[in-house]
């Protein structure tokens, strides 16, 4: 392995592909972090800060921020794609000219394509074709990563090159990467979570106790998991940080952009009032709709992802649906431990409009 730095490109200016980016710095890596906004880049590199987006916090200042695709991919040796759901493909698309197979391809995006369901390692793999591609998920709220608390994440591949490089490049005395060869289950757990985040922001704004996040949290994780599973994820994954290490802070925190979301739901604000003053994206809002029709069409029984559909897209009120779902079905505690056919009886039952505790 050469001993020149490794050269990392962060494709997104939002606050973890910043984050992320300081910290590679932090280790020595070569750093180059593409923006749209060529106005942001310039003053990233002028300020060593990004205003819009962790505006207390320094940047390593040899981190060189610019809007041009090819200055910032062009001898990179680790790219992280640290871009929204619904534009991920487009600039994965963009910067396709200057990507090439020896590449390591790492989406840090918790979400899900609507088109054919796909997650942002399946669109890597789709648009280039290349074999060293990963997933970074975890409880990463970005503003503490940026004040270097102790934190930590996983790195998902099947390639063990992608694996180590991503460790190399990130792993240091605050920042901590465990490794994974379940992909798509560490994949599913980042994308999920943010439903049930959703959930408890608005629980807390009912003025629910701990008793009722800590049974939210808990069916939240038997719900990620059903889902997963049934779509071929390791249901062991959803124990790990991955799975129930990040829904319990974006479920915990006024940090986390979904939880906000549901803390204005619960006020009564309507959703696009809510979605504007977060004035970030909250994955989770598109995330609801797709899961809830995905489980729908494969017969996954996920009461709380449709509970909270009506809210956001039907007009229910958040109170109305605690209330729906303490009506519903009550079936094992811990899933895959009852056996599986008692537990689709169960479910059959309460679809039926029967099994009412």
């Amino acid at each position: 392995m050469s001993d020149d730095p490794m050269r990392v490109a962060v494709l997104g200016g939002g606050s973890f592909g910043t984050a992320l980016a300081s910290i590679a710095a932090d280790n020595g890596a070569k750093v180059c972090q593409w923006l749209r906004d060529p106005e942001l880049a310039a003053q990233i590199n002028r300020e060593h800060c990004n205003p819009r987006y962790l505006p207390d916090y320094a940047i390593n200042p040899a981190v060189r921020a610019s809007s041009n695709m090819q200055e910032v991919l062009e001898g990179a040796e680790l790219v992280l794609v640290a871009i929204p759901s619904k534009a991920f493909r487009d600039v994965v698309r963009q910067a396709r000219p200057w990507l090439h197979e020896e590449q390591i391809l790492v989406s840090t995006t918790k979400g899900i394509q609507e088109e054919g369901f796909k997650l942002m390692s399946q669109i890597l793999e789709e648009e280039t074709g290349f074999s060293h591609i990963g997933v970074i998920s975890g409880p990463n709220l970005a503003t503490e990563i940026a004040q270097k608390q102790l934190t930590a994440t996983v790195i998902a591949s099947d390639d063990a090159l992608t694996r180590t490089r991503v460790q190399q490049a990130l792993g240091c005395d605050y920042f901590r990467v465990y490794a994974s060869n379940d992909r798509y289950g560490v994949e599913l757990g980042g994308a999920l979570k943010n439903i049930y985040a959703i959930a408890a922001g608005m629980a807390a704004a009912l003025g629910m106790g701990e008793n009722t996040r800590s049974m939210l949290m808990t069916r939240a994780l038997a719900e990620m998991g059903r889902f997963a599973v049934s779509l071929g994820a390791n249901p062991m994954t959803f124990l790990g940080l991955a799975g129930v290490g990040d829904l319990i802070v974006t479920c915990s925190s006024q940090l986390s952009r979904n939880y906000r979301v549901g803390y204005a739901l619960g006020q009564g604000k309507g959703l696009d009032e809510a979605i504007e003053a977060l004035g970030q994206v909250a994955e989770g809002v598109n995330t609801i709709r797709l899961v809830r029709d995905k489980a729908r069409a494969e017969g996954v029984y996920m009461p709380l992802a449709e509970g909270l559909y009506q809210v956001l897209f039907e007009g229910v009120p958040a109170r109305e649906m605690a209330r729906m779902l303490m009506r519903g079905e009550q079936s094992s505690d811990v899933e895959f431990v009852l056996p599986r056919e008692d537990v689709q009886r169960a479910h059959r039952r309460v679809e039926a409009g029967e099994g009412k505790p």
